[in-house]
């Protein structure tokens, strides 16, 4: 150990000293914060004794001459310099002379120190400079942050993480990389010595691979309990903690000793939004020895980071055990498909078309996407791997990726553009990287699997060459980690700048945090998203930074406006009863009849989630878990019913619902801006906020919608397109004046008029109808 750190100093081994490199080039130096985030407040203006004592002192003051006064000062260079020195940017310096100027020329009276001053330059007995430290001392009340500058850049220091974990320096670990492709045995080999250890914790990415661990454990004879977000099960019928336990990597424990720990699939420390949680298991994990497994791309990065901790890696290499084969044809017609292929979608648009293609064949399939309930992906797994079963094709998202045992021969690419979240929160549209081409093609001729040879191809002729160029490409190497701010310095912000919104915060934090090469600041977008629609409600900051953290799916309306209600409720102190809950969700549901009604269902369970997520927190405000967890496995039941039926819900939908419905997960992809007609919104707050896509609206406004409100992208620019577009009639009730007045005049419609223009005589009609 102490021979190879000596190496890395000499320079023989370059990876730790690349990573010093990066940290001289981007850890140095203080960071100049974005000063757009600053909020001016209104100044504190101290009440001093009656009267105008500044006017009985010198005299009453000339306004028109302090105004002169004023500019003057306003123009010199000079005290812009000295503003800039005491942190006073020109956009900063410009705010607090506007607020600073207004308090002069609109106060009865001023501060007696302020006048007298004012007096004696408008005299000629002063000179104009004398005035900077009034007008610094009133920047600092409009600009709190400028007195606690310093203290701020020490909070957000995220510099060297790995001291925040003590309790994990204090021991020396033993780091274990079990590096290799899918389906190569990696996390098996892992697995075998978290179950053979007296004590171990298993930390992965998806609550159905913590699912999986927790049973093969207790399967064999290891009790061990399962700790997710919204689920906590102890093998101990008394609740006493097991020796082994598997959660989800965000739920473990960093203070907790274990023999073995493992953390599965060690890639995503470079997420842009969950990467912090992979980089804290790695460097505060209480472990003895510590089994990651993931791609080798992830190697050198792990490797610097340990350095820092002063711990070896031992990387263990292994090879894929089936041989999987890029097919040199695509697949170009459904007609060519065979048992054991699954096509890969991007979008549920494209998995309710694909699957209603199928069905006109003769064929069953089975749909996987990531918004279905884990209950309903498994049931759909265990459908297209039951060798009885007649389904015998499988159409789903990347959410195959990870967490399932599926018996695939053939995976074949929909597409190969897929919509991502770059690290600045922006949505791009983009082709497939290497690696999460590998991950998904990895899936095809599992070794566990009825086929033990895999192949790959795409829909499509032209994709192909371009598929095998990716998939030919060496992974590139990950070379930085996510970090998110604590809790508890959000906490310490707060005490320095305790009129600043969360949101606001937290974008100040990012703003001035320091970080080495080693690291990135994760997105916080979805945090401040929930900052924002709840800042209104009256919470204390940690509840609030708790709130804000829920894991949800802020592209369901339903979803956003329960999390109002959940926090509204919370703030006044009421429990959130299961009959409360049962109210709000319109408890019990029925199975779907068409695509919008399994959307909805598919909201309300992620509405069931984020209430047993919120028990975990705050127990006494969410007292009925065992109830709801209840109707939770039955509105699994109902939606894969739902799923089961898919092909004759997509029939019973008509093309503008169907794309309705797609649009709750693809909405910035197709701009679509929806409320689903189940909302529930009788009951908001006129201060609440409903944010769908990019687009917020406030509950005043929403208050008045009832229906189902779509914008469709409606080419043209006739009256009804635009009322369309602008929210006065929806898609539905366009088409149906359309067929009314058709009907009237011995006519017929189209069934897709809504997305075409309509003609002069039918918008004559509507017209007239209106009248």
């Amino acid at each position: 150990m102490w021979l190879n750190r000596s190496l890395r100093l000499l320079g023989l081994l370059p990876g730790p000293l690349r990573a010093a490199g990066r940290r001289m080039v981007r850890g140095s130096g203080s960071k100049s914060p974005d000063t757009s985030l600053f909020v001016p407040l209104s100044p504190r203006v101290s009440p001093g004794p009656e009267g105008n004592v500044g006017a009985e002192l010198s005299r009453a003051l000339d306004k028109s001459e302090a105004l002169k006064v004023l500019n003057k000062f306003y123009k010199r260079k000079e005290m812009q310099r000295l503003g800039s020195e005491s942190g006073l940017d020109a956009r900063l310096f410009h705010q607090a002379f506007i607020s600073f100027r207004k308090y002069v020329m609109e106060a009865e009276s001023l501060s007696v120190d302020l006048h007298i001053i004012l007096n004696d330059i408008c005299c000629g007995a002063g000179h104009v400079d004398d005035l900077f430290p009034y007008f610094l001392r009133h920047a600092k009340q409009v600009f709190p942050m400028l007195d606690c500058m310093e203290d701020l850049r020490k909070i957000s220091d995220l510099r060297l993480p790995a001291n925040w974990y003590p309790e994990a320096r204090a021991i020396q670990r033993k780091i274990i990389f079990h590096a290799g492709p899918t389906n190569s045995g990696k996390t098996h080999h892992a697995i075998q010595s978290f179950l053979a250890a007296k004590s171990g914790v298993y930390c992965g990415p998806l609550k159905l691979l913590a699912h999986e661990i927790f049973q093969k454990s207790n399967d064999a004879g290891v009790p061990c309990d399962l700790v997710t977000g919204e689920e906590r099960s102890f093998v101990d019928p008394d609740g006493r903690q097991s020796a082994h336990v598997a959660c989800t990597i965000e739920m473990c424990s960093v203070t907790t000793p274990y023999e073995i720990a493992v953390i599965d699939e060690i890639q995503m420390i470079k997420d842009p939004s969950r990467g912090w949680a992979w980089t804290r298991a790695l460097l505060g994990l209480c472990a003895e020895e510590i089994h990651i497994c993931g791609e080798a791309a992830a190697i050198n990065l792990v490797m610097e980071l340990m350095f820092d901790t002063g711990e070896e890696v031992e990387v263990v290499s292994y090879e894929r055990l089936t041989p999987m084969t890029v097919l040199n044809t695509a697949l170009e017609s459904l007609d060519n498909l065979r048992p054991g292929d699954c096509i890969v979608c991007f979008s549920k648009s494209d998995i309710y078309s694909l699957s209603r293609q199928i069905e006109t064949r003769g064929l069953e399939c089975a749909v996987i996407y990531g918004s279905l309930p884990p209950g309903t992906k498994l049931a759909q797994a265990k459908k297209f791997n039951d060798p009885d079963d007649p389904c015998k094709i499988l159409i789903a998202t990347d959410a195959i990726g990870m967490g399932l045992n599926l018996s695939i021969k053939r995976i074949i690419f929909n597409s190969l553009v897929k919509p991502s979240i770059n690290e600045k929160g922006e949505k791009e549209m983009d082709r497939i990287t290497t690696s999460q081409a590998l991950q998904i093609a990895g899936r095809a001729g599992r070794f566990s699997s009825a086929f033990k040879e895999g192949e790959v191809t795409t829909m499509n002729r032209d994709d192909l060459p371009v598929l095998q160029e990716i998939l030919s490409r060496t992974v590139e190497p990950i070379e930085t980690a996510g970090l998110h701010p604590t809790a508890d310095q959000i906490e310490m912000f707060a005490y320095q700048l305790p009129d600043a919104t969360l949101s606001n915060l937290i974008d100040i934090f990012v703003s001035l945090s320091q970080v080495d090469g080693l690291y990135f600041v994760c997105n916080i977008d979805d945090f401040k998203f929930l900052a924002d629609m709840i800042q209104h409600i009256p919470l204390n900051l940690r509840v609030r930074y708790v709130f804000c953290t829920a894991p949800i799916n802020r592209k369901h309306p339903f979803v956003c406006t329960s999390f109002l209600k959940f926090a509204r409720q919370f703030s006044r102190n009421e429990p959130l009863t299961f009959e409360w809950l049962c109210r709000h969700i319109n408890w019990p549901l029925v199975p779907p009849k068409n695509i919008k009604d399994l959307v909805h269902l598919e909201a309300v369970h992620d509405v069931l989630d984020l209430y047993l997520w919120l028990s975990y927190r705050f127990m006494d405000m969410f007292p009925d878990v065992n109830l709801v967890r209840e109707i939770q496995i039955e509105l699994d039941s109902i939606i894969q019913i739902g799923v089961k039926n898919i092909t004759r819900l997509i029939r019973a939908s008509d093309s503008i619902s169907t794309t309705t419905a797609a649009g709750a997960e693809d909405a910035s992809v197709y701009g679509g801006i929806w409320i689903n007609e189940r909302t529930n919104v009788e009951n908001m707050n006129s201060r609440d906020q409903v944010y769908i896509g990019s687009r917020r609206i406030r509950g005043s406004k929403i208050l008045g919608y009832r229906g189902e409100v779509y914008k469709a992208e409606i080419p043209g620019d006739s009256l009804s397109a635009r009322l369309v577009q602008q929210g006065h009639l929806t898609a539905e009730l366009l088409q149906q004046l359309q067929e009314e007045w058709a009907a009237s005049h011995g006519l017929q419609t189209s069934k897709n008029a809504t997305t075409q223009e309509p003609s002069k005589s039918t918008s004559r009609g509507l017209r007239k109808k209106k009248k």
